[in-house]
Order: structure tokens, then C-alpha cells, then sequence
């Protein structure tokens, strides 16, 4: 009996510590992200994209496309600016556990099972810029298509930061019915090879 309250006791204690982890970091990204307005750009661009592609007027859908061009250099900039200013944080408060699940702490107790979130959204701003201007020439619906994926990886990786891997990628699937390893494949190259390198997958 004295074990199972043990038991007990270490799960309702390593519950608070993961609730007072989450919570810091939460606080922490949105302090920064509170400052912008990218989540409201990034749903113009998602409801717009869906808009104009089911457009039948070619020149009504034209039009469409100039305005979310705009949209995406307005998201694309206030994104560099958020993660320039993120990247003046301590290390310390940046750093993201690999591991599948939350354990509270992790990033101090296995620091080499961790990534630096700071260098995450770096690569997120380049991969946003990078389809923003497209030296590639992608047609607009890859473009519409890539540019999405960007987007929707970088949310992932700040639920990553707040939550876990597992919650972050169960979070994609039920909101966009789309799993992590369809948004690596539909990012940009550059994209997948700077991500795949910093997190290891």
C-alpha cells in the first residue's frame, strides 16, 4: 500500500512540474507572438488560398492571388521580425526535447536529446521568405500549396516548444487531417534538409 502511494504521490508531483513547465513556455512564446499579428495573417492566407482555388473566373481568381501575394510578404516579414526577436532569448529557455512525450524538465535533464527553438524558427523564416518570393517560379497552387506547409510546420514545431512532439503532431492531424510526415514532404527542400538536420528525423 505504501508503494502504490508512492506511486501516487511521484505522478501528482511530476504532473505539477510538466503543468508548471508547459505553462512557462506557453506564457513565454506568447509574449512574443502576442506582439504580431502572424496567426491572423496565417489564417487570411489558409481561408484565402481555399477561396481562390475554388474560383472559376480566371481574372476574379487573379486578383485573389495579387492580394494573398501581399498577405504573404506582411506574414513572411512580421515573421522575421518575431524570430529575430526570439533569437535574443537565453538558450536556456529555448530548448526543445525530442522526446515523444512530455517529461517536465527534460530539456535540463537530457540536453542532448534537444534542439534549439531559436534555430527552428530561423529555418521557418527562411522556408516562409523563400516560397514568399519564389526564385523556384512554382506555379500559384504549388506555391499556395508549399507556402501552407511551411506555415503549418512552423505551428507545429512552437506546439513542439510548448507541449511534445506527440501532442504537437496529434494537434495537425486533428486541425488540418495532416500528419508530420506529410508536412516535411510538402515543405521546400531547403526546408526539410535545415529541419531534418536540427531535429534529427
Amino acid at each position: 500500500m505504501e508503494i502504490l502511494t508512492l506511486v501516487a504521490l511521484l505522478l501528482v508531483g511530476a504532473y505539477i512540474l510538466k503543468s508548471r513547465d508547459q505553462r512557462q513556455r506557453i506564457a513565454l512564446l506568447g509574449s512574443h507572438l502576442g506582439q504580431y499579428q502572424i496567426e491572423k495573417l496565417m489564417e487570411s492566407l489558409t481561408q484565402g488560398y481555399l477561396r481562390c482555388l475554388g474560383e472559376d473566373d480566371p481574372e476574379r481568381r487573379q486578383q485573389i492571388w495579387s492580394l494573398l501575394d501581399t498577405t504573404e510578404e506582411k506574414l513572411s516579414s512580421q515573421f522575421d521580425s518575431f524570430a529575430a526577436g526570439f533569437a535574443r532569448l537565453p538558450e536556456a529557455d529555448t530548448r526543445v526535447s525530442k522526446l515523444p512525450i512530455a517529461i517536465p524538465y527534460a530539456h535540463k535533464l537530457f540536453p542532448a536529446a534537444t534542439f534549439d527553438l531559436r534555430e527552428a524558427l530561423n529555418i521557418h523564416a527562411r522556408g516562409i521568405a523563400g516560397v514568399m518570393k519564389n526564385a523556384s517560379n512554382r506555379p500559384a497552387k504549388s506555391k499556395a500549396f508549399t507556402m501552407s506547409a511551411e506555415l503549418f510546420l512552423m505551428q507545429h514545431t512552437c506546439h513542439w516548444f510548448c507541449k511534445s512532439k506527440t501532442v504537437a503532431s496529434a494537434r495537425m492531424l486533428a486541425r488540418h487531417q495532416t500528419s508530420y510526415e506529410q508536412l516535411l514532404d510538402a515543405v521546400s527542400p531547403e526546408t526539410r534538409r535545415a529541419y531534418g538536420t536540427l531535429t534529427g528525423q
